[in-house]
This record gives structure tokens, C-alpha cells and sequence, in this order.
């Protein structure tokens, strides 16, 4: 026994010593050589750590003195682990989230069994084995977030029992939350879920927590009512950008602890469950229930008791009452953010101020879109006013700013676009606004010059657009403006030489709106700049184009349309390898299009309305282009390059010389919504695939037509954002006789083929009748025989329907009476023959849609065949057989009844007989 004993002992000391001598450096070799694998894998993966926070690692050998290490006193072993990167971009990772540049086997972290804090945030890694983290029983604080958690939160989370915040945002996981193991998660104190793409309903156990006081659950899939139960303690709940529905329930307001609630941008409606009776939680700070659809009122006496309220957000509710203004009540509460745009708001709220006068630390204020009327409210620029955000943007507020220019210190964005307001702009604004950076005051009737004083100031984005601003605009703005990015001077009467002659931009300047004024010449030789967007369309410009134009490295968007400039376009413009716009419709160029050896990005394209010829080179091949407007020029070739651009959606080659047939190989592009190829001299038959075109708007449209933008942010980063966004001035497409401009949401009005004025030929194919969505279709002034296929009476949106002036025959379908939503119609000058409907909408059209038929009448009720429910005669092209049937039969029956009666019946024998 004794002998076993002095074995044991001498085998724990021999532990012992072995231990000792593993961690005699301070640091586990194990634990030390995980670090340094992981690190050089960090290193090969593009995560530069050497020159991070991680520099300190492999100095030494004491890996508990490395950066984001922390090791246990007593132990030896490893408690921190901090992986994430230092000075980490928000945006940045707001870019990457979802993506996966490495891999990561969580099992490598079971070799730290003593860990309390993991933090692998923003490494953008695929994530495996989560199960590796079961042996962690004293984990407590786990970041995973911006990383991609394959598989979603799995149900072994649940064992790690410890864990007291727990953060996988920006993983991109899928599937619910009723699940996972959340639920036994009873020390569990934060809950960060937020930007995945959970769906399913909230799980009650989820709010049960007994110690939750922090869960974010935004920007996700999620959907249903929120289960919440007014006895827990949650302190604070973000659920915005899901799809919750139902109603508030009122629990969420009484819960004791609650002190910020965001339930934004959802599709929750019905009442706020408040009256005057209610009272809300007295460490309430944050309430956000913008972008719902809440009705009902919303009254702010309900708030008396939020002693610590900072911040209301209850804008983008259109049906909201919100009741601000209750004379002689002075609130306990002290707001620093006030968001009510797109409210039904008190109109009193900017005439009688009773309310804001008390918040003297209000430093965001937006009551944008409300119609508010009276005076510009000058009582919001005094000197003691704290406002670092302002917006009063579309409203009906009158007045002058003269009132208004008062020294402002904190001031930085100031909106009152879409107002009433006179005036005009201070010599010294830069003087009054020392820190302004966002000043938009178009659309408003403010006269007078632009100051040169705006040149020292520290605006960046500054809109004077929709004015009446005249004179020369000052050089400064353009060369010594060092600040500014944007400058929107459109829609005024601002004259003189176009940039006023500078050549070079200053240094920071990225966008130049000057279109629709009167400036005068051509742009200034030897241009320079990293401008990224000119419009400058609508002025007086004329001449030939600098060649320095086309060498603007930066240029993305480019719009000179409407002006009378000349000449050729530069093959320098083939260097532009970042443009996306270009807009050079309505001028007098002439020639070729240049020829480039590599593709450019263009995504809209407008050459319309020139004297361009030659055939359309590999200009124009770019696979990414949204929009080709060649229209009104003097292009030659054949249209088989056409097949190429498989983005396309908006194709106008109107008015050209273009040749040979409509290819079948058109058909490819499945993304089309509008084509026009009229007036050209293409003959053959009409493809019958065209009518598998869906020629339907497919869902990305909307983010897939040609944009650029730049976005600004002032403070808290969702309530002081500023957008400015440039998209192209449109296309134009005739449908009903006119001709419409149609803009990003053409699709919501418009998809239409038009094939006029050509010298097509055939039959027009019944296929075409399964364009079920198209709203307008001309193949007038061609060369069309045959019938009109009753397959048109599928097209039942359809709004505009031109077959005038070829050569169909037969009758006019009665099918086509099922168009309800035709409003022009046009068969005139064919060879239609029976007779004209007198149902449906064509029983609406005059004679001119009829005109030059020669064989169609106007057939009375007895001699007209009328369908039964409503739709309009049978056609001799298109007759109904049981009609056929019917006097068949009823002719047979007849003739046996006289032969009968002749032969068989006495008078009929004697008639006979006397014959």
C-alpha cells in the first residue's frame, strides 16, 4: 500500500514539475503555439496584423504579454482572447458582412479550457465546429460577429451555460430562433442577432430570460407579433428592419426596466397602446417606431414621466396623430433627438412652439413632410439654440431667411428644401455657420447672387438648386472650395461662361450639377480634377469639346444633353474606365463613335437626337448597360450586335438607318422592358420567340438602374444622415400617340415594343399574344399580312395597340373586347373586312381607328352575332363553331320537316299534284 502511496506522490510531482516547466515562461506552450497558428493564418488571409495590434505577438516567449492576451494569475492559463482588429470601419464591415475570405475550425479554441472572453469579431471567417467550444464551462463574453457562422446559431450553444453576452452580428445566418438553445441561456444578460436573415416568429422563452436586459434582434427576416411580457426586466430591445406585423402590444411600454426601444422599419400597425391613464417606464431614454404603418394618437402628455428621455423617433407614419402642442405643460424630459417627418403632425407645432421652446438641448430636429405651415420658425436659429441637425424640408413655410442669419456655432446640416421661402444668402454665411457642412435650400424662391464668402466655409455638400438665383457663379467654388464635394446650382438663372473658364477643380470636389441655366461657351482646355460627376446639361454651351474632358480619371457621370455642342467625340474617351453615365443626347455631333480596344462600364448610354453614323462599334457592347438610347441619328448595319447587351432593359434605336432582319438572337435579352426600333429599314418576318420576352419588371430594377451617390453623416449615424444621389435625366418613348419621359420607375408605368415604320413583312405571330404584360405595342406603316391573331386578347395589360396602315385582312377578334385596359386603338388603313365591335372597350373608338378598311360596317343587333357574356361578335376569322353547329343542325332538321310534309302529309300531296 505504502508502495503505491510513494508511487502516486512521485507521479504528482513529476505533474507538477512538468507543468511548471511548460509555464515557466508565463505562457502554455500548447496555448502559445495555437496563438502563433492562428496568427500566421491571420497574416496569409490579408488580415495585416504585423502592422496592428497584433505586432506584439512572437516577440518573447511570454504569450500572456501579448496584445489582446490576458492570462489567469493563478493558473497561468489564458482568460482574454481578443482577435479582433484594432480602429475597425463600421462601413467596412457593413460592406463585407456575409462575406468569407478563410476558414476557421473552432475546435482550435477547446485548448483554451479556461477562457472567459472570446472575441473573434471582423475577421470575415467561415466558421466550423461550433461544437469546439463546448468544453469553454466558464465562457462569458463570446464576439463572433462580421464573421459567417455556417449552419446558423447552433443548438449547442445552449451548453455554455456561463455565457452573459453572446454577439453574432453580421453572420448571415438563416433559419428561426424557436431552435436554437438560446433558452437555457439563464445568466445570459446581452443578445446581439442583429443584421442576419433569421426568419419565423419571436419565441416567447426568448424574453424570459430571467437576467436579458439587452437584445438585438434588427435587420433580419423576422415576422409576427413580439410576446413580450410586462414582468421582465429588458432593458434594452431592438427589433427594427424585420417584418413584424399586429399591433404594439402594451406590455412593451410597461416594462419596468425598459430604457431604449426601437421597433423601426417594420410593417406594424394599429394603435399605440397609450392614453392618458398609461404611463411609461420611467428609465425610458430611446423610443423608435419610425418606417411602420401605427395609427391612431400619439400623445406626447403620455411621456410626462420619462424624466429620462433623450430621443423620439416616430417618423414614416403617415396615419400617426401626433399631438405635441399642450399649452402650459412644460415637460420633465430633456430631448437631444426629435425625428416626426411623414407624420400627421400638430400643425401647431412650429406657430405655437410651446413644446421645443423647453428642449434647450436639442441638437436633432427633423419635422420634414408634414405640410406644416406659417413662418420660417427664426426662433430655431437664436444664439442659444444647441441644433447640430435641421430639417424643415418640404413643408409650407413662408417668409425670408433674412430673419433667420444668426451666428450659429453647432450647426451642421440645415434642410428647408421644398418650401415657400424668400430671401437671399448672407456675404458673411461662412462667418455666421462657422461648422455648417450640409446646406440644402432648394426649391424655394430665394433671389439674388451667390456669395464668394461661401468659398471659406466648411460646406460640403451645398444645394441651391430650384431658385432664382442670377448672375456669374464665383470661380472659387470650382479651384479654391477646398471643402466642398457637392455643388447643385441647377434650375436657376445663372449665366456667364460655363465654369467660368477654370480648368482645374480643387482637390475634394466630386459633383457639379449646373444644368438648366443660361451659361454660355465650351468647357475650359486642359481640365483637371478628381471630378466624378458633371451635369451640365439644358444650358447654351456650343463649339467642339476640350480633349481634356475625355482624360478625367474620375468621371463616372457625364451629362452635356441638350445644348449645341459639335464636332466629333474624342477617342480619348475610351480612357475613361469609370464611367457609367453619359448622356450627350439633343447637340449637333457628327461622326463615329470611337472604336475602344476595352469595354467600358456604361449602364446608361443617350447618343439620341445627333447626326452620329457608321455602325455601332464595340462602344456600346458592354454587358453591363441598363439603357441604349441611339435614337434619332444616322447609324447603318444590321442589329445582330444587339444580342450582346444582356442587362439591357431599355433599347430606342428609333429613327436610323439600320438594316436587314430582326434577328431571333434579340430574343436572348430577358431582362428587356422597352424596345423601339421604328422608323429604320429592316424587313423580314417578326421572330416569333419575341413573344416570349417577359418584358415584366423583375425585382432588382429599382437597384439596378445606373446611380451614383455619395452619403454624409452628421452625429448619430441614423438620424444626421445626408444622401445625394444622381441618377440619368430619363428616355423618352412614344406610346399613345405622344411621346413620355420616363425615369428609374419607367417599369411601373411602361413596357412596350415598337416596331413601327419599317418594311416588315408576314404574318404577325400569335406567340406575341403572350406578352401579358405589355402595355403598349405599335407595328404600324409595315408590310403585315394575314389575320390579327386572337391570341392578343391575352395581352390584358395592355394600354395602347397600333396595327394601322399594313395590309391584314379578315375581321377584327372579338377577344380583343376582353382588353379592359386598352386606351388607344388603331386597325385604320388595312384590309379588314366584317363588322366593327360594338362591346367592350373597342365599342369606345371613334371611326379614325377604323378608317381605310373598305369591307368593315357598322352591323345592327339583328345582323351582328353577340356573344354571350358581354364580349363583342364573332369574327369571320374567328367564329364560334357552336353557332356553326347549331345552324347546321337547325338547316338539316328543316329540310327533312318539308320533304316530309311534301310527301307524307295530304295538303302537302295536293299541292304537289297541282304543281
Amino acid at each position: 500500500m505504502d508502495y503505491y502511496l510513494s508511487w502516486r506522490c512521485l507521479l504528482l510531482v513529476l505533474c507538477t514539475l512538468n507543468s511548471m516547466f511548460l509555464s515557466c515562461s508565463g505562457c502554455f506552450l500548447e496555448q502559445r503555439a495555437s496563438l502563433m497558428d492562428i496568427s500566421s493564418r491571420l497574416i496569409i488571409f490579408g488580415h495585416d496584423y504585423e502592422n496592428q495590434m497584433h505586432s506584439s505577438w512572437g516577440v518573447g516567449d511570454d504569450c500572456c504579454s501579448w496584445k489582446g492576451i490576458t492570462c489567469d494569475n493563478s493558473t497561468g492559463l489564458i482568460s482574454h482572447l481578443d482577435l479582433s482588429p484594432i480602429d475597425q470601419d463600421m462601413d467596412h464591415m457593413e460592406e463585407m458582412e456575409g462575406e468569407c475570405i478563410w476558414h476557421l475550425s473552432l475546435t482550435i479554441f477547446s485548448l483554451f479550457p479556461e477562457l472567459q472572453l472570446l472575441n473573434i469579431s471582423g475577421l470575415f471567417a467561415c466558421l466550423h465546429n461550433f461544437e469546439g467550444l463546448q468544453g469553454l464551462s466558464k465562457l462569458k463574453y463570446l464576439d463572433l460577429s462580421f464573421n459567417s457562422l455556417l449552419g446558423g446559431i447552433p443548438g449547442s450553444v445552449g451548453k455554455l451555460v456561463s455565457l452573459e453576452v453572446i454577439n453574432l452580428n453580421g453572420n448571415v445566418m438563416g433559419g428561426t430562433l424557436h431552435s436554437t438553445g438560446l433558452r437555457n441561456l439563464h445568466n445570459l444578460r446581452e443578445l446581439h442577432l442583429g443584421s442576419n436573415e433569421l426568419s419565423g416568429s419571436l419565441p416567447a422563452s426568448l424574453f424570459a430570460l430571467p437576467r436579458l436586459e439587452y437584445l438585438d434582434l434588427s435587420d433580419n427576416l423576422l415576422h409576427g407579433h413580439i410576446p413580450i411580457n410586462s414582468s421582465w426586466n429588458l432593458r434594452e430591445l431592438r427589433l427594427r428592419s424585420n417584418k413584424l406585423s399586429g399591433s404594439i402590444p402594451a406590455s412593451v411600454f410597461a416594462l419596468p426596466c425598459l430604457e431604449y426601444l426601437d421597433l423601426s422599419d417594420n410593417l406594424l400597425q394599429g394603435y399605440v397602446p397609450i392614453n392618458s391613464s398609461s404611463k411609461c417606464s420611467s428609465l425610458l431614454q430611446t423610443i423608435r417606431l419610425s418606417k411602420n404603418k401605427l395609427s391612431g394618437k400619439f400623445s406626447f402628455f403620455w411621456l410626462r414621466n420619462c424624466v429620462k428621455l433623450k430621443q423620439i423617433d416616430l417618423s414614416r407614419n403617415t396615419d400617426l396623430v401626433v399631438q405635441v402642442e399642450l399649452h402650459g405643460w412644460v415637460p420633465k424630459f430633456q430631448l437631444n433627438t426629435l425625428r416626426l417627418s411623414w407624420c400627421n403632425l400638430d400643425k401647431s407645432m412650429i406657430t405655437e412652439p410651446n413644446f421645443l421652446r423647453t428642449q434647450h438641448h436639442l441638437r436633432f430636429l427633423d419635422l420634414s413632410n408634414n405640410n406644416l405651415p406659417g413662418n420660417m420658425p427664426d426662433w430655431l436659429f437664436t444664439n442659444e439654440a444647441t441644433l447640430v441637425y435641421l430639417n424643415l424640408a418640404n413643408n409650407s413655410l413662408v417668409g425670408s431667411l433674412d430673419r433667420v442669419w444668426q451666428h450659429q456655432t453647432y450647426l451642421k446640416q440645415v434642410n428647408i428644401s421644398l418650401n415657400l421661402v424668400e430671401g437671399q444668402l448672407p456675404a458673411n454665411i461662412s462667418l455666421m455657420f462657422p461648422n455648417l457642412t450640409i446646406l440644402d435650400v432648394s426649391h424655394n424662391i430665394i433671389s439674388g447672387t451667390i456669395p464668394p464668402s461661401l468659398c471659406n466655409s466648411s460646406i460640403q455638400l451645398m444645394d441651391l438648386s430650384n431658385n432664382r438665383f442670377t448672375g456669374e457663379v464665383p470661380s472659387c467654388l470650382f479651384t479654391d472650395f477646398y471643402a466642398l464635394n457637392v455643388l447643385k446650382l441647377s434650375n436657376n438663372s445663372l449665366g456667364g461662361k460655363i465654369l467660368d473658364g477654370v480648368s482645374s477643380f480643387s482637390g475634394h470636389l466630386w459633383a457639379i450639377y449646373l444644368d438648366n441655366n443660361k451659361f454660355e461657351g465650351t468647357l475650359p482646355r486642359n481640365l483637371s480634377g478628381d471630378i466624378a460627376l458633371m451635369d451640365l446639361h439644358g444650358n447654351k454651351m456650343s463649339g467642339e469639346l476640350s480633349t481634356s474632358l475625355w482624360f478625367l480619371p474620375s468621371l463616372e457621370a457625364l451629362s452635356l444633353s441638350c445644348n449645341g455642342l459639335t464636332g466629333a467625340i474624342h477617342p480619348g474617351i475610351c480612357t475613361l474606365t469609370k464611367l457609367r453615365i453619359l448622356d450627350l443626347s439633343e447637340n449637333y455631333f457628327t461622326g463615329h463613335i470611337p472604336n475602344c480596344s476595352t469595354v467600358l462600364p456604361l449602364e446608361f448610354l443617350s447618343v439620341s437626337g445627333n447626326s452620329l453614323s457608321g455602325f455601332p462599334s464595340a462602344f456600346f457592347f458592354s454587358s453591363s448597360i441598363t439603357a441604349l438610347d441611339l435614337s434619332h441619328n444616322q447609324f447603318t448595319g444590321n442589329l445582330e450586335w444587339a444580342q450582346y447587351l444582356s442587362q439591357i432593359s431599355v433599347l430606342l434605336l428609333s429613327r436610323n438607318k439600320f438594316v436587314g432582319q430582326i434577328s431571333s438572337n434579340l430574343c436572348r435579352l430577358q431582362r428587356l422592358s422597352i424596345i423601339d426600333i421604328s422608323h429604320n429599314i429592316l424587313s423580314g418576318s417578326i421572330p416569333p420567340c419575341i413573344g416570349g420576352i417577359a418584358l415584366e419588371d423583375p425585382d432588382d430594377y429599382e437597384y439596378g438602374w445606373p446611380s451614383i451617390g455619395i452619403t454624409y453623416s452628421t452625429g448619430d449615424y441614423a438620424v444626421g444622415m445626408y444622401s445625394s444621389h444622381y441618377e440619368p435625366q430619363g428616355f423618352t418613348f412614344t406610346t399613345k400617340g405622344n411621346s413620355y419621359t420616363y425615369g428609374q420607375n419607367f417599369f411601373m408605368w411602361m413596357s412596350g415594343i415598337d416596331f413601327s415604320s419599317n418594311m416588315l413583312s408576314g404574318d404577325i405571330p400569335k406567340e406575341m399574344g403572350n406578352l401579358s404584360h405589355i402595355k403598349s405595342l405599335n407595328l404600324s406603316n409595315n408590310f403585315l399580312t394575314g389575320l390579327i391573331p386572337t391570341t392578343f386578347g391575352n395581352m390584358s395589360e395592355i394600354e395602347s395597340l397600333d396595327l394601322s396602315g399594313n395590309k391584314l385582312d379578315g375581321t377584327i377578334p372579338w377577344q380583343l373586347t376582353r382588353l379592359s385596359s386598352l386606351e388607344v386603338f388603331s386597325v385604320a388603313y388595312n384590309n379588314l373586312s366584317g363588322c366593327l365591335p360594338a362591346t367592350g372597350q373597342l365599342g369606345t373608338f371613334d371611326v379614325d381607328s377604323y378608317r381605310g378598311n373598305g369591307n368593315l360596317r357598322s352591323c345592327t343587333s339583328s345582323s351582328y352575332p353577340v356573344a354571350r357574356n358581354g364580349t363583342g361578335g364573332n369574327a369571320r376569322g374567328d367564329s364560334d363553331p357552336i353557332i356553326y353547329v347549331v345552324t347546321a343542325v337547325s338547316f338539316v332538321l328543316a329540310f327533312w320537316a318539308t320533304i316530309t310534309f311534301v310527301f307524307c302529309h295530304p295538303f302537302g300531296q295536293r299541292v304537289i299534284l297541282k304543281l
